[in-house]
């Protein structure tokens, strides 16, 4: 054995070539410590005031053994400002679980412990595949990205807030509380100056008045989200297990730990993969080695570089010679390279024996409660981004942007970029994050745009900016039990405001006349984050048709094309002008322009209009269906991809001829039969599986599914031909099995 009980001497040996501020450390942490651990196992770093060690086995005897290695230190040393004290007294702060030992670290973590067992993350790959795969369609057409705000943090970020049960209002002050957090821990060995000091404690608290409150909320619910788990909690007396303080302070470091280092984990590991293409060909080959991939990434290059401890006792490891009292900060990225344990230690080999053989996770008592969810978020996370992009690498000068904390660097930024397909902009699908997440927003203004149309200006009620946008999106409103999909047509994708056009039908469905009737300028309404089938694509050229209310998609369309100095011009037709909306904010496009209105100008000659086929332009439209088809019939001649259409009722299909087949859903692992009068989402639905959907028409795009084979019968109003030809995707509300084959989907 290394350690020792010994007479304290101290400080040395000292290693002059460490520097934890350095961009050799950053650029890579175990590289960096091999050049001093052969000679200097354990040495003493005055810019921490703490001895380093570097090697596997000194790190195995004293991570477990808390009575002589203490966590208390990572919090009781945290210095609070004295104008938090009071709501953050130093008591409270040292309780969090990085920075506890027994007994209260037991208390703590058995309660934690609940919401984060191994078989309930595992039963998250779906879901956690599912928001992957929507994040990416954000910006797959892009061909580069930050990767850690674009996609690592995003998903990890999505995922917290899901499993803590908080809306998206809540995401902004989870992120924050993130990098926070991190500051508030770091600066019990490195010092916050001012002003920076006082701006992090002052988001960092109000964070946990807000995290407090939702805990109280929840001291009764019987909801499965980690919160209530928490908060509900009774030990054997029947009092509460975890004041509501104690569970708001382990949630900022949920907030942390379980977005960060996993966020981290997934962009270190797009770095291995490049530097080893025959890593990224095998875990394409064959998905089951992307856990092996997240593991190898951790152990080659630990998220959490460092774990801290007090020496209780006098010990000398190696050459250096400890006295009780002072902090030890176990080298993770070191000793997870050391020689002496790992065969080829900085080779990145995702065939090793034992992948899961590292302390990235650290080892006893303080293994990290939140490793099910890291493992299989980072390795699916990691399987849905090369999948979709597997041309991905960083940028050529991707550089080293890191919070420089020694115990907690935080990497900023990842630049990365990808060769993007031709048909990636051709459908773009923008849905939302979470596709069951609503907004509770209030109506700032109605106003009556023409005969039988009202708009309605939606505002968030605390005034925070909306989710973001893009021309062509719509959202769900949810009214009087019904729920209906109204484009946004706010001009330039605004997040301050989003503006509907909503058509008076007096026969139509109730959604549309509940709204006329009963919503004002003060009212609530429900709705859904933007999604999007009708992206406007980058073109130089456009020709915009609109009829009736289809004008509201098109008012974003105009205004972006506008914007970006393309050559557009609209035809926009109604019953009267009396019926056409939004006339005087068109006006000032002057003669882009023309209006139709059918009692004085009689009917478009669509193809007439049409006859001429123009170089590098698209055509957009949307109105009712038949001038829909009309406008289809015009367009035929012009190349494919040249027309995009939105429509807000499905097309008739003929069901005499349908008849039963079967579906594999891939992800469940369930095979059943789709009966000739039911769709595959009432059937998936009806046995448990995930499926999502708004309209049931094939016309909002929410419960499109992957098609892994077979071919579909698509009844939707979204896919462009050469989309359906492609057969990558169908909507289940009701496409069905062409010939009644089997088909194999992803859900």
């Amino acid at each position: 054995m290394s350690i020792n009980t010994i007479a304290p001497a101290h400080p040395g040996p000292l290693a002059p070539g460490f520097d934890a501020m350095g961009d050799d450390y950053y650029r890579d942490p175990g590289r960096h410590f091999a050049d001093v651990r052969e000679g200097k196992p354990a040495f003493f770093y005055p810019y921490l005031n703490a001895w380093i060690i570097t090697r596997r086995a000194d790190a195995e005897t004293i991570l477990p053994d808390w009575q002589k290695f203490s966590s208390a230190s990572n919090g009781g040393l945290i210095p609070v400002p004295e104008a938090y004290q009071e709501i953050m007294p130093a008591e409270l702060i040292s309780r969090i679980l990085v920075g506890s030992d027994p007994s209260g670290h037991t208390v703590a973590r058995r309660v934690a412990q609940k919401a984060f067992l191994q078989e309930r993350m595992e039963a998250l790959r779906p879901e956690i595949e599912t928001r992957a795969h929507r994040i990416i369609d954000r910006f797959e057409a892009e061909g580069h990205a930050n990767l850690m705000d674009a996609y690592c943090l995003e998903l990890t970020t999505q995922t917290l807030l899901a499993l803590m049960g908080l809306g998206p209002e809540f995401d902004s002050m989870m992120r924050g509380l993130r990098d926070d957090f991190f500051q508030v821990l770091a600066s019990a060995q490195e010092k916050l100056e001012e002003p920076r000091r006082s701006e992090v404690w002052d988001s960092y608290v109000t964070a946990q008045l807000t995290l407090r409150g939702i805990v109280r909320e929840r001291r009764d619910s019987h909801a499965d989200d980690v919160i209530s788990v928490m908060a509900r909690d009774k030990d054997r007396e029947g009092n509460w297990s975890l004041s509501e303080e104690q569970i708001a302070l382990h949630l900022s470091e949920f907030a942390a730990a379980g977005t960060d280092t996993t966020a981290q984990a997934m962009a270190n590991a797009v770095i291995f993969l490049n530097e080893t293409p025959a890593a990224l060909t095998d875990a394409l080959d064959d998905p089951a080695l992307w856990q092996r991939v997240f593991d190898e990434t951790v152990r080659r290059r630990p998220s959490s570089t460092f774990a801290s401890r007090r020496a209780n006792v006098d010990v000398t490891i190696g050459d250096a010679h400890i006295k009780a009292g002072d902090m030890i900060w176990i080298a993770l990225a070191s000793v997870n390279t050391d020689p002496e344990y790992y065969d080829r230690p900085f080779e990145f080999d995702i065939h090793r024996e034992d992948a899961r053989d590292h302390l990235a996770f650290t080892k006893g008592r303080h293994t990290c409660l939140g490793q099910p969810l890291a493992r299989a978020q980072g390795s699916t996370g990691l399987k849905v981004l090369f999948e979709r992009l597997p041309s991905l690498r960083p940028a050529k000068d991707w550089g080293l942007d890191f919070i420089r904390f020694a115990l907690l660097p935080v990497r900023r930024s990842l630049e990365v970029q990808w060769d993007v397909a031709p048909k990636a902009a051709q459908h773009a699908v923008e849905l939302p994050a979470d596709p069951t997440a609503t907004l509770e927003l209030t109506v700032r203004e109605r106003r009556e745009e023409s005969d039988g149309v009202a708009s309605l200006t939606l505002v968030d009620p605390a005034g925070r900016p909306l989710p973001t946008w893009h021309p062509g999106a719509h959202i769900d409103v949810h009214v009087d039990g019904h729920v209906r999909q109204y484009s946004l047509c706010s001009p330039g994708g605004d997040q301050s405001s989003w503006r509907i056009g909503v058509l008076k039908e007096a026969n139509g469905r109730g959604g549309s006349l509940a709204i006329h009737t009963t919503v004002e300028a003060g009212s609530t309404l429900t709705v859904s984050q933007p999604r999007n089938n009708f992206v406007l694509q980058p073109s130089p050229n456009y020709v915009f048709i609109a009829g009736g209310i289809g004008i509201t998609p098109i008012l974003a369309m105009v205004a972006q094309a506008e914007e970006e100095g393309a050559d557009w011009s609209l035809v926009y037709g109604g019953r009267s002008r009396a019926t056409m909306a939004f006339l005087d904010e068109l006006a000032e496009f002057g003669d882009r322009v023309r209006l139709v209105p059918e009692d004085t100008d009689g009917r478009v000659d669509f193809a007439a209009c049409l006859l001429d086929v123009r170089p590098d332009t698209l055509i957009y439209c949307c109105g009712p269906e038949p001038l829909l088809n009309v406008v289809e019939g015009a367009s035929a001649h012009w190349p494919a991809g040249s027309l995009h259409v939105e429509r807000f009722v499905p097309k008739k299909i003929d069901a005499s001829g349908d008849v039963a087949f079967e579906v594999e859903f891939a992800d469940s692992g369930v095979t059943l039969t789709i009966p000739a009068d039911k769709s595959i989402l009432e059937v998936a639905q009806a046995a448990g599986l995930p499926a999502l959907s708004s309209c049931s028409e094939g016309t909002c795009g929410t419960c499109e599914t992957p098609v892994i084979s077979g071919t579909p019968d698509h009844r939707d109003s979204i896919l462009t031909d050469d989309e359906k030809a492609s057969c990558e995707s169908m909507f289940i509300c009701v496409s069905r099995s062409q010939g009644g084959c089997p088909l194999k989907l992803g859900l």
